[in-house]
């Protein structure tokens, strides 16, 4: 089954300026807009499913790829949160029509909830939210404060380090400037508001992501409805087809809340 082509959606400006490659599915009530992990696509196993669920539900769908991830290029070690943010934001502006439901895998859990701080107020504040496994301050509190001072050197010296992923046969370069742009979006320490409600489904296995980060997460969420979906055996991906179920029951959910 060939790929469908994407359109491609100019963000930025001077030397700045990327395309980003973005696929839509047209649907009733508020579009699903998928924001993926640190060096996932839109076409991964999650996005994929809620792609199935979405055309079956007749539900309006949006998905993306990031600067330097997937279809939107690869040169990933240029770009940093900052840079991902604005894409998100730019495709929610081009491809949305009414409020939409942000679902976000991981680092799209951070990036999801910058998005609705930003969209707070306005036409396209998010109606509900998803977030699997958010990574809220991962740059921070789960990849510097992790580091050996060795490491935390040599990015510091070199301004890059090549981290092995257990995810992709290539190393994963991690930037001086991805960490020091982090440091300008960090959440954790004051109330975050998002104006909707949020379901959380969280592995209790994730090595990357711990699940007392979710708990945090909730307790930082203290104007919002929040649902928190704890999976004993699940793991960082939660991929399985019982979790799969899962996320489309959660956005199905929230997309039908009142």
């Amino acid at each position: 089954m060939e790929h469908e082509a994407p359109q491609w959606l100019e963000v930025g400006d001077g030397a700045e300026t990327r395309k980003i490659a973005v696929l839509t599915q047209g649907g009733a009530g508020a579009p699903v807009v998928w924001l993926g992990g640190f060096r996932s696509d839109m076409r991964a196993t999650k996005a994929e499913a809620l792609a199935r669920w979405a055309r079956q539900a007749g539900q309006a769908f949006v998905r993306f790829d990031y600067a330097g991830h997937g279809e939107s290029g690869n040169d990933f070690g240029r770009w940093t949160l900052s840079h991902w943010l604005e894409d998100a934001l730019s495709v929610i502006a081009a491809h949305c029509r009414h409020r939409p439901i942000l679902v976000g895998s991981s680092m799209g859990g951070w990036v999801a909830l910058l998005a609705a701080r930003r969209l707070l107020g306005t036409a396209l504040a998010p109606s509900g939210m998803v977030l699997i496994a958010p990574a809220v301050d991962f740059s921070e509190e789960l990849m510097w404060a992790r580091m050996p001072e060795a490491i935390r050197e040599t990015i510091m010296r070199d301004g890059v380090w090549m981290r092995d992923s257990e995810y992709s046969p290539e190393p994963t370069p991690i930037t001086r400037a991805l960490i020091e742009d982090g440091r300008s979006h960090l959440m954790f320490g004051s109330e975050i508001r998002t104006g909707c409600p949020v379901h959380i489904l969280q592995g209790m296995n994730d090595p990357d992501v711990p699940w007392r980060q979710a708990l945090k997460l909730v307790e930082h969420l203290s104007g919002d409805p929040v649902v928190l979906t704890l999976v004993k055996d699940g793991d960082h991906r939660l991929s399985t087809a019982q979790d799969i179920a899962r996320l489309q029951a959660a956005v199905a959910g929230v997309a039908t809340a009142p």
